[in-house]
């Protein structure tokens, strides 16, 4: 009888240990190469689009339950994908000086997950913290999960990031040369 009793405790203590540590987050390396982000700008007479290249990248899961993630984006590698020959070279150019990402002196910009909540079978609302040109905001975009990969759409306002050129917002008169403070990233990840 002591001898069940004994071992009845064991199991108890032991089971309760068990139930209580936590589960190893497991983070997963996003494959830079296959993986995309494509901008769309917009302005009174129309839209630009392109691309943008990720340096590195992870996301964090608990089983199949995405609780995290970091990247970090080669601001040099910001292209046009809606122009050709000189119209593309001299937006590009304009893109990367000091009016917009001024990416000779900021080469990087970077996003950390700091909160992730599930909405759905496969899909997340992610807070996290955008840092472009050195200034860190927060930023809530959907995030969907499936198998290897992962699709996230981020609307960002450039003015937050003291991106002001042809702002209505912050300058007057502009008549079609406005460009609208939001842009657009969809981003395909591959892990």
């Amino acid at each position: 009888m002591k001898k069940g009793v004994f071992s009845l405790a064991l199991a108890l203590v032991f089971g309760v240990a068990t139930a209580t540590e936590p589960v190893a987050e497991e983070k997963k390396e996003v494959k830079t190469e296959t993986s995309t982000v494509t901008w769309k700008a917009y302005k009174v007479t129309g839209s630009h689009t392109g691309t943008v290249n990720l340096k590195s990248g992870s996301l964090a899961f608990d089983g199949d339950k995405l609780t995290g993630g970091e990247f970090v984006v080669d601001m040099t590698t910001l292209v046009t994908t809606d122009l050709e020959g000189e119209s593309k070279g001299k937006l590009e150019g304009h893109l990367k000086s000091e009016d917009f990402f001024s990416t000779e002196k900021n080469t990087e910009a970077t996003l950390v997950f700091t909160g992730v909540e599930a909405t759905g079978k496969n899909a997340y609302e992610v807070t996290g913290d955008l840092t472009i040109k050195g200034i860190t905001k927060p930023i809530t975009f959907d995030v969907s999960v499936y198998g290897s990969k992962a699709t996230a759409s981020v609307k960002v306002d450039r003015t937050a990031y003291d991106i002001k050129y042809g702002s209505g917002s912050f300058f007057e008169n502009l008549g079609d040369k406005a460009i609208y403070d939001e842009f657009d990233l969809v981003v395909d990840l591959e892990f």
